[in-house]
Order: structure tokens, then sequence, then C-alpha cells
């Protein structure tokens, strides 16, 4: 039985571990009745995951959870919405904090915890700027970091953090002293639509407010109306989160250059010629930090293709079909967000099929890039001969894509 009153919880994650633990501390001082819940997967190896809910005072319970199908982030999920009922079952807790260890991405554990009934008001991504560009170019295996979550866990140091940093509305940016304009400039163009709220050091706000549902008289008493409180409790729709995320609808970075920084985006509607991207791809991927967007092939004209580049290595897949390809009665099941980023785009003749590659770099070469990815699309000969004849070309990529 779910709880009348759901227990709020905020998420906060990130690979910067130190800096997560500083938003978590933070938070802690700044709500009173505030929990927090973490699990801890580096005993995973040994078949089992640690439990730890604590408040502002210290530990209140620990307990071991056996791994799920030898996964530890399976464990994870089986685990964390009961133990978070029980705490909204309590009736003493104001605030439950899920501290995700450091490799667990924000994005699957949110959509469980709405799934088990309860109340996500918010997703924090913790970040150190001075440690972005040393884990954006870390092409490591997690595995080979000892941050994996199972044992066949295939994910980088690199594309986790770009995901875990992507998917949170809110940033907590600790005041590092390492970094410089170019690190903060960066940050701000790889997720320019996040809030960024700085961890200072130093006592609490000394103003307050009630927590939603709270009364003067409440023993867990008022918080500290801070910056990051007041994150942790603004809302948080997942469906829209995950929407943001879907290569098809994607609501990716803009135009931008300071600081050393530039952000290319790059729109054409020609497809690629197959072949030639393929050639391309080292070049393409090593060209930025961070390079994502929705692609197409002349070989494959009606598949959404997904580009993903971190740390100097690249994901493709298949997100689909796009919507052109698509029969009219079928565009009733396409969810409504999709079909609005369509029309905005919507071609007389390809529909939504179109090149949208964003790249985002310190020391860019905008020019070069740009040179490059014209030469990678059909010619004007290739372009005349039609559908019928782009459908003849080489599959280079279906090696790639059945990985």
């Amino acid at each position: 039985m779910l709880p009348a009153s759901p227990l709020p919880v905020v998420i906060v994650g990130g690979l910067h571990a130190d800096a997560r633990r500083q938003a978590v501390a933070r938070l802690l001082a700044d709500v009173p009745g505030a929990v927090v819940l973490h699990h801890d997967l580096s005993t995973a190896a040994e078949g089992m995951v640690v439990r730890t809910v604590r408040d502002a005072t210290g530990p209140l319970s620990t307990a071991e959870t056996p791994l799920v199908d030898d996964c530890a982030c399976c464990a994870l999920r089986e685990d964390l919405v009961p133990e978070l009922r029980r705490l909204a079952a309590d009736g003493v807790n104001r605030l439950a904090i899920v501290e995700l260890w450091d490799s667990v991405e924000p994005k699957a554990m949110a959509e469980v915890i709405v799934a088990g009934g309860l109340t996500v008001t918010g997703v924090i991504t913790a970040v150190d700027p001075a440690l972005l560009l040393p884990y954006l170019g870390n092409g490591d295996d997690l595995a080979d970091t000892g941050l994996a979550a199972a044992a066949t866990d295939r994910r980088t140091v690199a594309d986790t953090f770009a995901r875990q940093l992507e998917y949170a509305p809110v940033l907590a940016v600790v005041d590092s002293p390492e970094a410089d304009d170019e690190d903060r400039e960066l940050l701000a163009q790889l997720h320019p639509t996040a809030r960024r709220v700085p961890l200072p050091g130093g006592p609490p706000a000394a103003r307050r407010v009630l927590l939603p549902g709270g009364h003067p008289g409440d023993s867990a008493g008022p918080r500290p109306d801070t910056p990051l409180a007041r994150a942790a409790l603004a809302g948080f729709d997942v469906e829209a989160a995950a929407a943001a995320q879907h290569p098809a609808c994607a609501l990716l970075p803009a135009e931008a250059d300071g600081h050393g920084v530039t952000t290319v985006v790059w729109h054409r509607r020609r497809p690629f010629h197959p072949e030639r991207l393929y050639a391309a791809l080292e070049d393409l991927t090593c060209a930025a930090a961070r390079s994502r967007g929705r692609f197409w092939l002349a070989e494959k004209p009606d598949v959404l293709l997904h580009w993903d580049a971190a740390g100097g290595a690249l994901c493709v897949e298949s997100a689909g079909p796009w919507l052109a390809a698509l029969p009219d009665a079928a565009w009733e099941l396409v969810p409504p967000v999709r079909r609005a980023a369509a029309a905005l785009d919507w071609h007389p003749e390809h529909g939504d099929c179109c090149q949208h590659l964003v790249f985002t770099s310190p020391g860019l070469d905008r020019d070069g890039l740009e040179r490059l990815l014209e030469s990678c699309l059909l010619t004007d000969a290739e372009y005349a001969g039609g559908r019928a004849a782009w459908k003849r070309l080489p599959p280079a990529f279906d090696t790639l894509l059945e990985a």
C-alpha cells in the first residue's frame, strides 16, 4: 500500500564523487528531517550491495542486498522502492535524498521510483568544472576502473558521465579553485538549459520556509531557503526528461562560442553516403569532446540513427523509423512531443529525415569539421539517382549497428 502523502524524493548523482558528497551534505544541512539512502555497489564482486540510510546525525541503518542476475543495478532497483516506501510510511522524514553510486545513471532510477508510486521532486548531478574535460575525454571502460555495475557493463567513463550530466535539469557546481573560464564555459555549452546551482562553503542560509505540507509546529521544522533546497523540491517530469533525451526530439545545444569553447550545430537535408561517412568516423569522433544528434544514411533512408560520442568513442544506434516512413494510421501511436518536434522541422520532400549533429569542444576546428561533414553527403549526381539508387549503396554500417 502506497503512503497517503508521498515522501518527496530527490536524486543526486554523478561520477564526480567528492562533488556529489558535498551536494548531499549540503542538502542534509539545509533540510531538517532529510534522510539519505545510498547503495554502495563497490561490493558487487562479493555478490552483494550495501544499503545505508543516514540523516544529519549519522547512519540510521545498514543492510546487505544480494545481487540480482549478477547485476548490481538490478539489485538496487529491487531494493530502492520498498525502502523509500518504508521511509515514507514512517512519517518522520521530510525529504529522501537518493545518493546514486558513481556510475549509476539517474534516468533509470527516476523512472523506477516514479513507477513505484513515489514522487521525484528533483534530479541533480553534482559537477566539478575542473574535471569536465578529463572525464569527457576518458574512454576507459567502467570495468577497467572498478565502476562497472554488472559483468556485462560495457559503458565507458566518458559516455556515462555525459548522460549523467545531460539528463539532470539541475547541476550542483562546486567552487573548484582549479576550474577556469574555459571549464565553466564548457559546462554551460554542454547543458545550456540546466539550472546551475553553486555549492559554496560555509553555514546554511538563515532565511527559512516550510517544506510542502509542513506546519509551524511540525517536529521536522522549517528548512533553509537555499538554492539547492529549492531545486531539490522544484518538481520533476520523468516523461519530459525522457523525451528530452530521445534522439528524435532531443533538446540539443545551440550554436555558441566563448572562452575558447565552441558548439557547432550542423543541420542538412541531404543523406550521408554510407562508405564516405564510415571512413570519416574516427576523425569526426575525435573532432570534439562531445558530439550527439541524429542522422540518416542514403542506404537506410527510413531509419533514424542516433549519434552519441564522447571520450574518443562513438555509439551509433537505430532509434526506429523516421515519422516520414510511417503510415498515417501509425502517427496516433507516436508521442505528441515527437510529432510536434517533427512538425517544426518538416521538409516537403524528406519529412523529418535530416542530419542534426552538434559538436562541443574547446579548440574546435569549425571549418575543418564542416568540410569533412559536407564531404560525406551524397554528391549532386548521387542525390539525383533517387531512393532506389541510394538503397543499392554498400551497407557500410551494418556491422556497427549489430554490435
